[in-house]
């Protein structure tokens, strides 16, 4: 290709050819998206099938926004087609939406050959999310929920000492007071690697005044 990021076909080479250069950048700054997504993730567990999605979806958003072309028609037809699938995945977390988003609107503007607003508008994207993610601002949703009571707040301070030593990292969330049982405590936390949440909550029954323990997740939710 003579030009870098040319805003229309290169009608001088064959079709297959501009279409083939169109998937690799499709490729390309949706694998870009998704690694920032990767990079920035809190979570404990990364979902690989949403990689996968963002990838796939900017690819075959791609394929669709060609396909369709400038016909009315087919633009009509696809819609129809859409409209028959149910989409029921959910997502909790917003973040998460907008890289799903991204990634679409990535293949959408190369299915245009819009290839300068895509290149431009995914670096910019990354950008500001790598940003976000180091800044006071940065998401919390994929962390580990950790709920407690304690009669007072004189035991808060061993709480903290106790996740400082199993979580890399770890902030409140949320207190609430409780006439019978004292203060509620939600925290959300991130075990550093090779603790698990049976230990955390054996190192915090061992302190005392700590009640109501409980974390979280489908596959550990213990209460004493």
């Amino acid at each position: 290709m003579l030009e870098l990021f040319p805003d229309q076909p290169v009608y001088e080479y064959p079709q297959l050819i501009n279409i083939t250069y169109s998937f690799l950048w499709a490729f390309v700054l949706a694998c870009l998206i998704a690694v920032t997504h990767k990079l920035t993730f809190t979570g404990e567990y990364y979902p690989r099938n949403f990689f996968q999605s963002l990838v796939l979806g900017a690819v075959v958003t791609t394929l669709v926004m060609m396909a369709i072309g400038d016909s009315l028609a087919r633009g009509l037809g696809v819609f129809g087609a859409m409209a028959i699938i149910r989409f029921r995945t959910r997502i909790d977390d917003p973040r998460d939406v907008l890289f799903l988003f991204a990634a679409l609107s990535t293949g959408l503007a190369i299915g245009v050959y819009g290839y300068t607003i895509s290149f431009v508008g995914s670096i910019l994207f990354c950008l500001v999310a790598v940003l976000l993610h180091f800044s006071p601002f940065r998401s919390d949703a994929h962390h580990t929920r950790l709920f407690f009571t304690l009669p007072n707040q004189l035991a808060l301070d061993q709480v903290k000492n106790v996740l400082a030593i199993h979580c890399r990292e770890f902030r409140s969330l949320s207190v609430a007071t409780n006439k019978e049982n004292g203060y509620r405590y939600q925290f959300a936390i991130s075990l550093k690697a090779g603790e698990s949440k049976e230990t955390i909550l054996q190192a915090l029954g061992k302190v005392e005044g700590v009640t109501q323990l409980r974390v979280a997740a489908p596959e550990i939710v213990q209460d004493r």
